[in-house]
């Protein structure tokens, strides 16, 4: 679980404008990812968020290869993921 101290290895964006809860994201990322009353993935509860923007959910470096399967599966291409500049 990514804590406030740890930087996550990267951050996985959801485009709401595209988003419509079909929550494959959710099945391919449990550990980061839950769905909302509506199915609409969120942040699992008690992880650390990002920032105020809850469309950036923290992603730890084991959870890399998920995330990059959950955006290339997407099938409404609603994620995206961004990785720090080194």
């Amino acid at each position: 679980m990514t804590t406030r101290n740890a930087a996550p290895a990267a951050r996985l964006h959801i485009d709401w404008t595209r988003c419509d809860g079909r929550g494959l994201c959710t099945e391919l990322l449990p550990e980061a990812l839950a769905r909302d009353d509506w199915g609409y993935p969120v942040t699992v509860p008690g992880r650390a968020r990002l920032d105020a923007d809850k469309s950036a959910v923290p992603i730890t470096g084991a959870e890399i290869a998920a995330a990059v399967d959950a955006v290339n599966l997407c099938p409404v291409l609603a994620l995206r993921l961004s990785r720090p500049q080194d």
